[in-house]
């Protein structure tokens, strides 16, 4: 599902317009990305969570040279799946 395919499921099952949908969840995904990435660890109960993590500096290597690099520290968002999330995509039997 891309995002178009996600508002229109949206405004059908929240009976409203398309654009309205779009202006929800344009609104919904940047407000995420601004919390994230000023620190703020964004929680929606039963679904997830998004924050923001702390990658270590490493070694790797160039695949083309195959010569050592250093890969410098740097953040990266995470998403962890809720208890809810996680059970709906992976039931218990």
């Amino acid at each position: 599902m891309n995002k178009s395919e996600l508002i229109d499921a949206v405004a059908n099952k929240a009976e409203v317009t398309k654009k309205q949908a779009e202006m929800v969840i344009s609104a919904t995904i940047d407000t995420i990305m601004e919390a994230v990435a000023s620190d703020d660890k964004v929680t929606l109960v039963g679904f997830g969570s998004f924050e923001s993590r702390d990658r270590k500096a490493r070694e790797g290597r160039n695949p083309k040279t195959n010569e050592k690099m250093n890969i410098p520290a740097t953040k990266v968002p995470a998403f962890s799946a809720g208890k809810k999330f996680k059970e709906a995509v992976a039931p218990k039997e």
